[in-house]
């Protein structure tokens, strides 16, 4: 061979497999660089789903963000009545929800959510993104629609009536989008956070709380919307047995019925009429028949007079055996009955302004003395006291408290006020348990039950650990003028059973002057009538527990005593009477143990002449350390 001859390459040495010194076959050879390509790829792929599944990420947080934001603006515009620039903020909320439901749909997400680990964090991030493109497309945007036939200015009574057709027509929507959002709410509450990363439980936990005040708002909307024009009057007139209830004489629910008034309702059109008394109303023998366990602890007064049929603190009861008593002596079956007391009254007259008592016989019966202009601020003073100092007949003070409401209902009827403030006036009085309503349409009362507004101590408007604080008039007079309360629940430590304790603490003073007994009138002292020393006020103290609980002991000033022990729908009741000189302040406490509910204990109290806010006291916790 010369120098100018190619020479052939010399045979490539073969690949060792590692660890042996031995070739490795070409077949081998090829899978393995085959192998190393594909696990390449899929780290290419991988990496590219984890971008893919960021931008995606980054997609739902920032629309859902932006959709959060519009919110404020959409209030805004509601408020402002505004309902063009409501359904424009809808629908760029709409936009925001429905591109974050999109990114949270995408087949990559999907998969993702089915993975070990880290699959629940996808799974609720796309729950949480429809939820909220639920509750925009299915709740939000169908309510604004309807919002401008619901503009409560057009609402509102008038002289002519009120059109109710609107209301009735956006009853469907309203009750479409309640759906749906208590739906979303759901699927949102199924959510097992425990096992969420903080970046997915924050957001999970926030939505869940905006939801659940939503979820009760729209309820109660769809309700009033099914119920309000039938009981406006929509389809016949509506009559309502009205109880103007006097606080100066407590009763469990506020007051003694002493003025009565029919109200009707006829479409939309309030007009009152038929005022009478519980005291022209007479005694009823035998008694009107009331429950065996009511009737065991608050004695036959309540089927005997018509001044005693909210001994009781459940309003339903009282409502029924009013109208009884009113059917059987007036001869007229109504069809509900309403109750509210002179602070309620106060409330209503700060949103329609004074009104202007101008009626002769009024004018004649209070002789000058008394303003012939009432306002929310002199109405309470006015009704609950000074009427009792210039009108010496009790007929005569029935007379002007029914002429007070009439007037009162006939500004509200004539449309004067403005409408939020009336709503919101008439809102405070349900809350402060100072507006009751009953219906006498097994299928409305249904509804009502499931609200504050029913005054029932037992059913879906009471919460598991609620309890109660209830005071009856035990001097026969109008004293409860003077008695100031407070109530507070004292929540001691859990017995080692893991049975709750808790007591109920009620303080009561009367704040009458030293010389009450001479320098009151007889019928407010009660001139002793009744075995009361004049210008001592005698209370009867109600306590109710939570459902299956027991009352167990009471004390007085620290000092047990004999208390009365039963039981009302399940639910225990303690009862005792305190009775009180001018100045003297007295403290009772009910023990309430082998409580099963867990919640936190809310208490309910007899609204009186002072402000609730005043009365309730914060829950005080018993410091509860370990042995050491």
């Amino acid at each position: 061979m010369t120098n100018t001859e190619e020479s052939e390459p010399a045979p490539a040495e073969p690949e060792l497999r590692r660890g042996t010194g031995k070739p490795v076959p070409g077949k081998l050879r090829r899978r393995l660089l085959t192998t190393g390509i594909c696990l390449a790829a899929v780290l290419v792929l991988a990496g590219a789903a984890v971008l893919w599944l960021g931008a995606k990420a980054s997609t739902i947080k920032n629309e859902l963000e932006a959709s959060t934001q519009l919110v404020p603006k959409l209030k805004e515009n509601i408020l402002k009545n505004r309902p063009a620039e409501a359904n424009a903020v809808v629908d760029e909320l709409r936009h925001h929800t429905a591109t974050a439901r999109d990114a949270a749909s995408d087949p990559l997400w999907s998969l993702a959510s089915a993975t070990p680990w880290l699959g629940t964090n996808f799974s609720a991030t796309a729950e949480i993104a429809r939820s909220a493109d639920d509750v925009a497309t299915l709740g939000v945007a169908p309510l604004v629609k309807v919002y401008d036939s619901l503009n409560w200015d057009k609402l509102m009574p008038s002289g002519s009536g009120t059109d109710l057709e609107p209301i009735r027509k956006a009853a469907p929507a309203v009750a479409s989008a309640s759906h749906a959002v208590r739906a979303s709410a759901e699927r949102l509450n199924g959510i097992d956070a425990a096992t969420l990363l903080p970046q997915v439980a924050g957001p999970l936990a926030q939505a869940r709380q905006q939801l659940s005040s939503v979820v009760e708002e729209l309820n109660t909307a769809s309700d009033a919307a099914a119920l309000a024009p039938a009981m406006l009057g929509s389809d016949r007139p509506r009559h309502y047995l009205l109880l103007v209830q006097n606080n100066a004489e407590v009763r469990a629910t506020g007051g003694i019925p002493g003025a009565l008034v029919v109200l009707t309702a006829d479409k939309g059109k309030i007009s009152l009429s038929a005022e009478s008394s519980a005291t022209q109303l007479g005694v009823f023998n035998p008694p009107i028949s009331v429950d065996a366990e009511q009737q065991r602890i608050y004695t036959d007064r309540m089927g005997t007079f018509m001044q005693d049929v909210n001994f009781t603190p459940d309003f339903p009861t009282s409502a029924t055996t009013a109208l009884k008593m009113w059917e059987q002596k007036k001869g007229e079956r109504l069809d509900g009955a309403i109750s509210i007391d002179p602070v309620a009254l106060g409330y209503i007259l700060d949103a329609t302004g004074p009104i202007s008592l101008q009626d002769p016989q009024i004018i004649a019966l209070t002789e000058g003395k008394l303003p012939t202009q009432l306002s929310g601020k002199n109405v309470v003073k006015t009704l609950l006291s000074d009427v009792y100092a210039q009108i010496k007949d009790p007929k005569a003070q029935d007379i002007y408290f029914a002429t007070v409401a009439k007037e009162i209902f006939g500004a509200l009827s004539s449309g004067k006020g403005e409408a939020k403030s009336l709503l919101a006036g008439v809102g405070k009085g349900v809350d402060e348990h100072r507006v009751l309503l009953w219906s006498a349409d097994t299928s409305e009362q249904s509804v009502l039950t499931k609200y504050t507004l029913s005054g029932s101590i037992s059913g879906p408007s009471v919460p598991a650990a609620q309890f109660g604080a209830y005071f009856n008039d035990g001097t026969g007079a109008k004293m409860d003028y003077y008695v100031k309360r407070t109530v507070q629940l004292i929540q001691q430590c859990t017995a080692s059973d893991g049975y709750g304790t808790i007591k109920v603490r009620i303080t009561s003073t009367n704040t009458a002057p030293a010389d009450a007994a001479t320098s009151l009138p007889a019928y407010v002292t009660g001139a002793g009538a009744f075995g009361v020393p004049p210008g001592t006020a005698q209370s009867n103290v109600i306590a109710y527990g939570p459902a299956q609980a027991n009352v167990e002991t009471a004390t007085q000033d620290g000092k047990n005593v004999a208390f009365g022990a039963q039981r009302h729908d399940d639910r225990p009741v303690g009862t005792l009477s305190v009775r009180l000189a001018p100045g003297q302040s007295s403290t009772v406490e009910f023990t309430f143990g082998k409580i099963v509910q867990h919640g936190q204990p809310e208490v309910v109290v007899t609204p009186t002449v002072q402000s609730v806010d005043n009365v309730i006291l914060p829950t005080q916790s018993e410091s509860c350390g370990t042995a050491g």
